[in-house]
């Protein structure tokens, strides 16, 4: 299965260039540095374990394949999975590096590297690393979701990881998100769990624990007191796991479970469920590599397929929306073992051009 790409090793592959390129796709020059104004941080997992950061210049289509390389002359790791830019800093969780990267998200250069390799759980059967997964922020705190069944606290002043909550009964957890001053966990448990863990910010304590459809991997949150859970469909009869995939909608303040907005196979078949909200409106991905939009002021669809110009994204990976311009940037992974692509469409869905980037791109952030 496609996830499993993510959540192990990565098996070695040959990793080929696009052999083919949309009509409307550019390639843009590289760049050893680039006094970005506004550009886009592209996070890529990669292929061989090599993860990388790039960023285009939005204004000039200037790119720079590995701005982590380049200005501090070493790799970023293996296998990153999140990145989020809060304050004036950016956080990287590299999962199988067991290391959050704290960046300056103006320079790239790394401030601080803080390793997880000696946070470990013991138990009869095995004994590994807390592999960082996710991120969420409250106040002076970033939240990191890790499979070995807790969420780090990282104090953002000293950039050091002062605590661990514990979730009882549960490992790899996945996406998370913070609303109505609680945490939202994702206990995806390889597929095999049906929860979220609630978390009250002000104890750091598990207080509550909400049945949502089976494998929760991404979580978001809107103005309006609303949570949405978004799970995978997977179809692994081997290993006895399968689920149609689909969104519950909580409502924070009751933590009461509102009607799915989506069924059978209604999200990708992924251990990362691309979403990004702007404003009302949020964008995910879906089951057949469409991006739809719902309306959370309404609570209704306002489209299955965003885009309308015909462009086919082949395996979608990440979205982002410019809140100034309208844009939405889809990351397509294609076919994972050749470069991703980033499409950046216009506020109606057309395709105003397209750039190559790496493997897997996980993770699209703008950066002013």
């Amino acid at each position: 299965m496609m996830q499993n790409l993510l959540r192990s090793t990565l098996i070695v592959f040959v990793t080929v260039l696009i052999g083919s390129c949309r009509k409307t796709e550019i390639k843009p020059g590289t760049a050893t540095s680039i006094p970005v104004t506004k550009g886009l941080y592209i996070l890529n997992v990669g292929q061989i374990g090599e993860s990388s950061l790039s960023l285009y210049d939005l204004d000039t289509k200037q790119y720079m394949p590995d701005q982590y390389l380049t200005i501090n002359g070493k790799p970023l790791g293996l296998t990153a999975n999140d990145m989020e830019i809060y304050g004036s800093k950016m956080y990287i969780a590299v999962t199988n590096s067991n290391v959050v990267d704290v960046v300056n998200p103006k320079t790239g250069k790394l401030i601080k590297q803080d390793s997880l390799l000696n946070a470990t759980i013991e138990s009869p059967w095995f004994n590994y690393n807390k592999q960082p997964r996710s991120m969420a922020f409250y106040k002076s705190n970033v939240y990191i979701s890790c499979y070995d069944g807790t969420v780090a606290v990282m104090d953002t002043t000293t950039l050091s990881v002062s605590t661990k909550i514990t979730l009882p009964g549960f490992f790899y957890q996945e996406g998370l998100v913070v609303q109505n001053n609680k945490l939202y966990v994702a206990d995806s448990g390889f597929g095999v769990t049906n929860t979220v863990s609630v978390v009250d910010l002000a104890t750091n304590k598990e207080i509550k624990r909400i049945g949502v459809i089976p494998y929760p991997v991404s979580l978001a949150a809107d103005a309006y007191g609303n949570v949405y859970v978004f799970s995978s469909y997977t179809d692994d009869f081997q290993n006895y796991i399968v689920s149609p995939g689909g969104v519950t909608i909580i409502d924070s303040n009751t933590d009461s479970v509102k009607p799915a907005i989506i069924t059978g196979k209604g999200t990708v078949e992924k251990s990362s469920i691309p979403i990004s909200i702007n404003g009302d409106l949020i964008y995910y991905a879906t089951g057949d590599n469409k991006i739809a939009v719902y309306n959370a002021k309404t609570q209704t669809r306002v489209t299955d397929s965003f885009v309308t110009d015909g462009t086919a994204i082949q395996y979608p990976y990440s979205i982002c929306a410019n809140p100034v311009s309208g844009e939405v940037y889809v990351g397509d992974a294609k076919d994972g073992l050749s470069n991703g692509l980033v499409d950046i469409f216009d506020r109606t869905g057309k395709l105003e051009y397209s750039f190559a980037t790496g493997t897997y791109p996980v993770k699209i952030k703008l950066q002013d």
